[in-house]
């Protein structure tokens, strides 16, 4: 498996993630912190989200990122951003809709701070799994077309609580 890894900075409330190589859903416990922390930060602002190291992305981690951008609606007016330049995920991420709940880039951000790598969390089964129910729960939630997609997916995930 390709080395994957999630680097982070933040200044001022605006948080900048940075996602290489194979993301997929063994970082989702570590995801879902970072999201925690973020939206406990009284200075929280918004999130730039740089995938364009990005080589493959899951649907339990595009339901993480859909839960951080409903997140930065809720407590700010500005609109998350996602940096995209692999033409696979662009086409992912459009695909579910992302563009409603995104600014999307497509051009690589020219001066980004410096960003450190966050630890991976280890994660029992269980949580994984109730974890990945709630990321496909709230990308069902953003339109008709992934509710069909992931319906099943979900109601099995469901019958395994």
């Amino acid at each position: 498996m390709v080395d994957c890894k999630i680097l982070q900075a933040e200044e001022r409330g605006i948080y900048v993630l940075k996602f290489i190589g194979e993301v997929r859903l063994n970082l989702c416990s570590t995801l879902d912190q970072i999201i925690d922390d973020m939206v406990n930060n009284p200075e929280f602002r918004t999130v730039v989200i740089d995938l364009t190291e990005t080589e493959v992305i899951d649907s339990t981690t595009l339901g993480l990122l859909a839960k951080i951008a409903i997140a930065s609606e809720e407590r700010s007016k500005f609109l998350p951003t996602l940096i995209t330049t692999n033409p696979d995920v662009t086409r992912i991420i459009q695909s579910m809709g992302f563009d409603r709940i995104f600014l999307i880039l497509k051009e690589p951000a020219s001066n980004v701070e410096e960003l450190e790598e966050i630890p991976l969390m280890k994660a029992s089964e269980r949580e994984v799994r109730d974890k990945v129910l709630d990321a496909h729960r709230v990308l069902m939630s953003m339109n008709s077309r992934n509710r069909e997609e992931f319906r099943n997916l979900v109601r099995a995930l469901e019958c395994e609580s």
